[in-house]
């Protein structure tokens, strides 16, 4: 049991920064009524604590390589747990972003990378495999709790109390420091890169800024933005804007590797083919299932007018068949591989999806739900259970902490996305099929229609056909009518949350794109750069990027009777 108490430390870890994501996303509504506020509102704070972790992940990554992985992953949990303690006792709803999106952002930004090194440094072999297998179930115990426990909480207590314990966590994971070891460095520490930083996290930011208020500002048309540029609406640009931020960033680090000095990314990992693929099918699986556990809670709450627990006795199934997947999948990566493994996931994401997508009704069947929910956990587990493994199997042992902070910018880039796009596409699809109820429906006057018009034009937000209704009433529209706009606004809700999951089904079919790259064989538990997608062997040229040699194999693990036990610190 010694040997895997550094696991049960920073597995927990792991546990705590996906548990109050989930708890979020089931606690929606509660959140909108407790802050007076709309759901586009609660998607920025749960888009940004996305953003802030992608924005700043290499960065943390970097830093951990400065200071050490092991200080890093304590400052970045007593970060965290400074932030928990904020949204606890948050008042409003900007002191929720701050403690939550922000510094919890920021902590989690410096313990993930960290962790992720610090779990390769601890163990080789089949045991960093299964380590790595324990951890992505981990990540899918806490997807798992976190929609029951969570929305016990908010309905018989307070959403409040989960971030309270949060503190208590952290706590315990402090006073159990000395299980985590690191190995003392003899190379030279490297320095930061402050102006790659600065480019890398504006760029980010930017880029999925825009996509985020293309629910309010529209994506060309203007809809309902503090301002346009030529007459069309700022998303593109903005989006243009990151991206020109991130070549302006490419193009530094570049120039910082010619002079020699330290880059805050080796541009040269991205030539690795197996990093490249494992990373865009990280954003992939994160773009799905946030995307996803955004849309679905809102069919749940909205409009079935499920509670939270309710809703999250409803996601019970996904989140059980994930995490036994992600326990499970390590063992079935080694006979089948992982490039199968990954394939067979997508498969079952698109059945969950086309499955998702009869269900949707005004009328819930709690038995098809509960089976496509347990197939896409089963999907979404199979793909824990192997990109973890896949992309620290091209790291040698000095980038660890470098591919871990690309592997989690990766993986909360496509959660920011998943929320942002995915919320996007909901509402643009739900004001036009609003739009052409209204325009459609018999039974209302051309006065009716107008004022609708207008009232989409000032923007429209995810709200129940109860608040439609009131609004209509008070327009002062005749009761026929009222129940006409009702009505269209009810068969408009189910045409936005179908086209938002079809979405989600659209980027499934693509992400099979990326996976040509993942290894057809284990790659051996992620021993050293390079040993899987047809890389020279250690010490030869790499033809892909000449001059440069792969990094050494790392030996063959001791027999745990003669394993090496590495200094503690404190």
């Amino acid at each position: 049991m010694r040997r895997w108490s550094a696991l049960i430390v920073l597995g927990t870890a792991q546990f705590l920064m996906v548990l109050d994501t989930a708890v979020m996303n089931v606690s929606i509504s509660q959140l909108v009524e407790d802050f007076d506020t709309e759901v586009t509102a609660i998607q920025a704070v749960i888009t940004l604590y996305a953003l802030v972790m992608a924005a700043f992940m290499i960065i943390g990554g970097r830093i951990g390589d400065i200071l050490g992985r092991r200080r890093v992953f304590l400052i970045g949990m007593t970060v965290y747990g400074a932030g928990s303690a904020l949204t606890a006792v948050s008042p409003t709803l900007w002191v929720l972003a701050l403690g939550w999106s922000v510094v919890e952002g920021l902590g989690a930004a410096l313990v993930l990378p960290s962790m992720a090194a610090l779990v390769a440094e601890s163990y080789r072999g089949r045991d960093r495999s299964v380590a790595y297998g324990v951890i992505g179930g981990l990540a899918g115990a806490g997807i798992a709790v976190g929609p029951l426990l969570g929305g016990w909480v908010t309905t018989y207590l307070t959403w409040r109390l989960v971030f309270a314990g949060e503190v208590v966590v952290v706590l315990a994971v402090l006073l159990f420091r000395k299980a985590i070891t690191e190995l003392p460095r003899t190379d030279r520490r490297p320095g930061l890169d402050v102006v790659g930083a600065v480019l890398s996290a504006a760029g980010l930011a930017l880029g999925v800024l825009g996509v985020l208020q293309s629910t309010t500002w529209g994506w060309v048309e203007p809809r309902d933005p503090p301002f346009t540029l030529f007459g069309f609406a700022p998303t593109l640009f903005v989006v243009a804007g990151g991206g020109a931020l991130l070549y302006a960033f490419q193009a530094w680090e570049r120039r910082r590797e010619a002079r020699g000095e330290d880059p805050l990314v080796h541009l040269a990992l991205f030539r690795r083919p197996v990093l490249r693929s494992g990373l865009m099918t990280l954003v992939s699986q994160n773009l799905i299932l946030l995307g996803l556990f955004f849309t679905i809670p809102l069919y749940l709450q909205v409009v079935q007018g499920f509670d939270a627990f309710q809703t999250g006795l409803r996601l019970l199934p996904v989140s059980v068949t994930m995490l036994v997947a992600s326990l499970g999948g390590a063992r079935l990566g080694r006979s089948m591989g992982p490039r199968r493994v990954v394939r067979v996931a997508l498969l079952m994401l698109v059945a969950s999806i086309v499955w998702l997508l009869a269900t949707i009704d005004p009328v819930i069947d709690d038995g098809q739900f509960f089976g496509a929910m347990a197939v896409l956990g089963l999907g979404m587990g199979l793909l824990a259970s192997q990109l973890g493994n896949v992309v620290q199997s091209t790291a040698g042992e000095k980038e660890r902490s470098e591919v871990g902070g690309l592997q989690f910018t990766a993986q909360n880039l496509g959660s920011s996305l998943g929320t942002a796009l995915i919320g996007s596409i909901l509402i643009g699809a739900l004001a036009h099929a609003f739009t052409t109820q209204v325009e459609g429906h018999p039974r209302l006057s051309e006065e009716a229609r107008q004022q609708t018009s207008i009232a989409l034009e000032s923007g429209i937000s995810f709200v129940s056909t109860d608040q439609v209704h009131a609004a209509a009433e008070k327009a002062g529209l005749p009761p026929g009518e009222v129940d006409a706009v009702t009505e269209s606004y009810a068969t408009a809700q189910l045409n936005g949350l179908k086209a938002a999951v079809l979405a989600t089904g659209g980027i499934t079919l693509a992400s099979f794109l990326v996976t040509r790259h993942l290894p057809a064989a284990s790659p051996g538990a992620g021993e050293g750069a390079g040993l899987a997608g047809g890389t020279p062997p250690p010490g030869r040229a790499d033809p892909r990027n000449p001059g440069t040699p792969t990094a050494p194999a790392t030996p063959p693990p001791a027999s745990p009777s003669r394993r090496t036990r590495h200094p503690r610190r404190s």
